[in-house]
């Protein structure tokens, strides 16, 4: 029998295989590394995209932020008007009443009553006079409650003087109303 030694052939053949595997593995992990460069690539690529459109976006929220302020500049400018808008319809309205109010004190006065101070606080209506009689006072008292520019009168003071003439001091509250007509032809002006 003839003896051959096969352990270089095996030895070279083991080499050849490690040399593969080496190869192979070497290759794998290049292959790994440029998948993993690509991906990284790709997803730094898709991050700036993202960036830039955020900063995009940023810009737009700006602008739509200083035209929210504008408007709501302008909303607050447009209330106040309108509120300015609302006194000057108010006093345009109430313009008439005073001139209506006179000549209505005017009318409930009845004789033997004389007028000293009329003073106005708002609605209210304080009236001090002098009457020759507290029977005067009453009708004139009556007259106002029937006025339908003056309503709820109500007597604070009345004094009665005694000398040569009879006369009573009194101190009458009252206050400003409009008749129902007057209130919606007024918002015809």
């Amino acid at each position: 029998m003839a003896r051959i030694n096969l352990l270089p052939w095996r030895e070279e053949l083991r080499k050849e295989q490690t040399r593969q595997f080496a190869t192979l593995t070497g290759l794998c992990a290049m292959m790994t590394a440029a998948v993993f460069l690509l991906i990284h690539f790709n997803i730094s690529g898709d991050i700036q995209y993202q960036n830039s459109r955020n900063q995009i976006l940023q810009k737009e929220i700006d602008q739509l932020d200083l035209a929210l302020k504008e408007i709501k500049d302008l909303e607050d400018t447009k209330a106040q008007l309108l509120a300015r808008m609302e006194v000057i319809q108010s006093l345009q309205r109430q313009r008439p009443q005073i001139v209506h109010l006179f000549d209505e004190i005017v009318r409930t006065v009845p004789e033997g009553i004389y007028l000293t101070e009329i003073k106005q606080a708002g609605k209210d209506l304080t009236i001090r006079g002098v009457a020759e009689s507290n029977g005067r006072v009453s009708a004139y008292m009556r007259n106002i409650d029937t006025s339908e520019w003056m309503s709820t009168p109500k007597l604070s003071v009345i004094e009665t003087k005694k000398g040569t003439i009879r006369s009573s001091d009194f101190v009458l509250t009252t206050s400003q109303a409009a008749p129902k007509g007057e209130s919606t032809e007024g918002d015809n002006i």
